[in-house]
């Protein structure tokens, strides 16, 4: 059972994993919208993970990586 709050650096790495998904889909010219519709995701899914808000599951990691066409180990690295 996750701790509660969670601990800084499991903060920090959501923070960063969003800052990643945001860099390769701004680089694929691609809005939070789209990337939503590729992957089947709400648009404010993408954003709540973007923005490091809310944690995620690897089922959409792996959707989201999917559709930028990039490994999901540079989203996680």
């Amino acid at each position: 059972m996750p701790s509660d709050p969670l601990p800084d650096w499991v903060i920090t790495r959501r923070r960063q994993i969003g800052d990643r998904v945001r860099a390769v889909r701004t680089q694929r010219q691609l809005t939070q919208e789209k990337l939503g519709e590729l992957t089947g995701l709400d648009r404010k899914t993408i954003n709540r993970l973007e923005q490091g808000t809310h944690g995620t599951n690897s089922d959409h990691l792996l959707l989201i990586a999917a559709a930028l066409e990039t490994p999901l180990s540079e989203l996680v690295k």
